[in-house]
């Protein structure tokens, strides 16, 4: 039973880092508009006299977010330091998003959907944090062994962060529509071809993982056995 749980931990633990990583760089994709052409927008004037801390924001929660693609690929893999680079990256992120959703709010008076953001963030933090207690770290095995649930769980997290990729254009719309004009659809192809990729690319490994485990299987149930070999013929 112990087991079983501590490999859900584990599984939810990087589960809900791929969602962070995936809300962070789609978060910093649609501050873009906020940070570099506030003045082509009348909601978003407020923020043009800040351009360069919406600019700065922008840059952080990109470093963060490409930063978490490579920690995640670093708990796959059961590296030492893939627990410290995690928890760097969600302080790094959460707490850009924080600074947003403040100065957001003084500014323009709303700032969804990056509340969204910082409450994914907040929470994928409070897991981590959770798991380093010793009793639950030795059995999680976060950066030593367990590379199985690591990688199914890596796997699921390329499928989710392709499907909120995939969505964003509907999910963002209602923060990202002026004058008619969704502006969370702008990169559409770009944007679709990076989500069918996530999912095709984690739907596949999770495909190939459970292949290997089904035929490994098949062959420990019916093992090869060794030819026998044969007797020669005495010689007269």
């Amino acid at each position: 039973m112990k087991t079983v749980l501590c490999r859900v931990l584990r599984i939810t633990a990087i589960l809900l880092l791929g969602i962070t990583v995936a809300f962070t760089l789609l978060g910093a994709i649609g501050t873009t508009c906020a940070a570099f052409a506030p003045e082509k927008y009348a909601s978003m004037l407020p923020l043009a006299p800040y351009q360069w801390l919406y600019q700065l924001l922008v840059i952080v929660s990109l470093a963060a977010g490409i930063a978490g693609i490579r920690a995640m690929i670093g708990l796959m893999r059961s590296a030492p330091r893939s627990y410290r680079d995690t928890i760097i990256v969600l302080l790094a992120g959460g707490g850009a998003a924080l600074i947003q959703v403040v100065a957001s709010r003084l500014l323009r008076g709303k700032s969804m959907p990056t509340d969204v953001r910082l409450y994914i963030t907040v929470l994928t933090l409070l897991v981590f944090l959770l798991l380093r207690i010793p009793a639950i770290w030795q059995g999680v095995g976060l950066t030593s062994g367990g590379r199985s649930s690591a990688g199914l769980a890596g796997n699921l997290a390329m499928i989710v962060m392709g499907s909120l990729t995939l969505t964003v254009h509907h999910w963002a719309a209602p923060t990202h529509t002026f004058g008619g004009v969704n502006f969370a659809d702008v990169w559409h192809v770009a944007l679709m071809l990076l989500g069918w990729g996530l999912v095709l690319a984690g739907t596949g490994l999770l495909a190939r993982g459970r292949l290997v485990k089904a035929l490994s299987r098949a062959a420990q149930a019916h093992p090869v056995q060794p030819p026998i070999p044969l007797k020669r013929a005495p010689t007269t």
